[in-house]
């Protein structure tokens, strides 16, 4: 009759590697939503009025307050471990470098174009856009299906941001609605990521 109570068995060196790499990239990508979640989010507040008016400072004070909830749940010391270890594909951190250089790269041709062109009021939603799309090769690249949905929301938002510019509304409502909308998706997949992993 064996003992209930035995330990768990020790993981392998590759085994504990391959989960603090797993854990690493999961506090990491928790950090990064959530910090361009709050960037978007004052984005957004920008254009419900001037910068000491009631509404975007009530704004920027929740989006401060949903940051340091989304990290805190991120980086706490007893979050669960992952259900899973990422499956990474070979020279994945220089697939990431080059997709988040051509994102860095089209957001500048996007903000020169609209402003070229005379149309600065397309700016939100063409960033919104950029942004979006570059989630789905980061999906594969860091392994996180959940990185899909949140390339799709984006992309609809950058969608939605174009008809409202289309239909005639003001740059200052559609820098709010595109930065709050952006702002939300990426807490919830930073919080996603943080809870799910």
């Amino acid at each position: 009759m064996t003992s209930s109570t035995e330990p768990a068995p020790t993981p392998s060196a590759p085994d504990a590697e391959c989960l603090a790499l797993t854990r690493q990239l999961r506090r990491r990508g928790t950090v990064v939503l959530s910090v361009f979640a709050l960037a978007w989010a004052f984005a957004g507040a920008s254009g419900t009025g001037t910068a000491t008016d009631a509404v975007p400072v009530a704004v920027e004070a929740a989006a401060l307050a949903i940051t340091a909830a989304a990290l805190y749940l991120g980086l706490r010391k007893d979050a669960r471990p992952s259900p899973r270890t990422v499956d990474l594909p070979a020279n994945w951190a220089r697939g990431v470098g080059l997709v988040n250089g051509v994102e860095l790269l089209a957001i500048v041709a996007v903000i020169a174009a609209a402003n070229a062109s005379g149309h600065p009021e397309y700016i939100p939603a063409g960033i919104a856009l950029v942004v979006g799309l570059h989630f789905f090769p980061l999906a594969r690249l860091y392994d996180q299906g959940q990185y899909r949905w949140t390339g799709a929301l984006l992309t609809a938002v950058a969608v939605l941001g174009a008809v409202l510019v289309l239909a005639g509304l003001s740059a200052e409502t559609v820098r709010a609605v595109v930065g709050l909308a952006c702002a939300a998706v990426l807490w919830a997949s930073a919080c996603h990521l943080a809870v799910r992993g």
